[in-house]
């Protein structure tokens, strides 16, 4: 790990309790190690982040994480978003410019990604976020709201995200990409400060996706097109397939 001169860079992996459909999901043991222990170990691989840490709401998880190895700390249960218990989490960094977010439920993330958003953030002060996005061609996919998918400028920003099939094609048009959008994070530190004490916006709460709050305030968000298509595990089903992936 190394940082970027006198600016660092912060990974935070959430890590709650009480997922609804997977209670207890970030210590449910895959391939005998917790869950969240294979996204921090897959972190340690990381060339740009100078420190590593695990944000959550349970004593248990925070007991777990100490156990091998990593820095935690715990944070409110009562986040209404994801976005908030990060922001609270980096209130114990104040030295790290830049934050970012690394699901606690994708144990196959590439460090590289990793890496890429935060050089991202480096290299261009005028970027409030950077995320990532896969290509797309799954038509199933393209309709299923729990699909979230991106539109992208030719500059590389995001011009929007929806649940639903974005763009709509109502003719052909030579060289469109369709993108699914990855749900991982890298934040200016100045922007997740003011990010989380501006209201719910009214596209965020149409669409339940906090990122279009970005979007309404005027923030450039910087989408990197990455082949990492790695998914999160929101069921028991799908922790006994990332074992076996693993195995």
């Amino acid at each position: 790990m190394a940082s970027s001169g006198n600016h660092l860079t912060l990974g935070i992996i959430p890590a709650r309790w009480g997922s609804t459909r997977f209670p207890g999901k970030p210590l449910h043991l895959i391939a005998g190690k917790p869950l969240v222990q294979h996204v921090w170990e897959r972190t340690q691989h990381c060339k740009l982040l100078d420190s590593v840490t695990i944000a959550t709401d349970d004593q248990r998880i925070l007991d777990a994480a100490h156990d091998f190895g990593a820095q935690a700390v715990m944070t409110s249960p009562n986040h209404p978003t994801g976005t908030d218990r990060i922001a609270e989490a980096a209130s114990s960094y104040p030295d790290a410019t830049y934050i970012i977010n690394i699901q606690g439920d994708e144990p196959l993330i590439e460090p590289s990604l990793i890496d890429q958003l935060a050089a991202a953030l480096h290299q261009d002060s005028g970027i409030s976020m950077a995320t990532a996005a896969n290509p797309i061609n799954d038509d199933e996919a393209m309709h299923d709201p729990n699909v979230v998918k991106c539109v992208i400028a030719q500059n590389g920003e995001a011009l929007y995200f929806s649940r639903s099939p974005i763009p709509f094609q109502r003719a052909a048009s030579p060289g469109l990409s369709l993108y699914r959008h990855k749900g991982i994070y890298a934040y200016r530190r100045d922007f997740l400060e003011k990010f989380v004490v501006w209201p719910p916006s009214p596209l965020e709460l149409a669409e339940s996706l906090e990122q279009l709050r970005a979007l309404e305030n005027n923030a450039r968000i910087k989408v990197l097109i990455t082949d990492d298509d790695s998914t999160g595990v929101d069921t028991l089903e799908q922790a006994q397939h990332i074992e076996t992936l693993l195995k």
